[in-house]
């Protein structure tokens, strides 16, 4: 499913026209990325919480180069859905 599918799915669900659906799932989305950019995380009950994960510093490699690159202590965005949310996937028909 795309976003423009999700955004029809959603216009047809509540009635709403695509185009205030449109703005919406564009809000949605770009308050997640703030807010994660600041280090808040975001739980939807229900649902799932968006959270940053703390990568660790390490020593990779450069094959090509053959050379060791340091790759600094950095935050990664991760989803972590649900209890009720995995229960409903797991029990559905695919």
């Amino acid at each position: 499913m795309t976003k423009a599918d999700l955004i029809a799915a959603v216009a047809d669900q509540t009635g709403i026209e695509k185009a205030h659906v449109s703005e919406t799932v564009e809000a949605f989305f770009s308050v997640v990325k703030d807010s994660l950019a600041k280090g808040e995380n975001i739980y939807v009950r229900g649902f799932g919480s968006f959270v940053n994960k703390k990568r660790a510093k390490k020593v990779a490699r450069n094959i090509s180069k053959n050379t060791a690159i340091v790759i600094e202590e950095h935050y990664v965005p991760s989803f972590k859905p649900a209890k009720v949310f995995v229960e409903q996937v797991k029990g559905s028909d695919k």
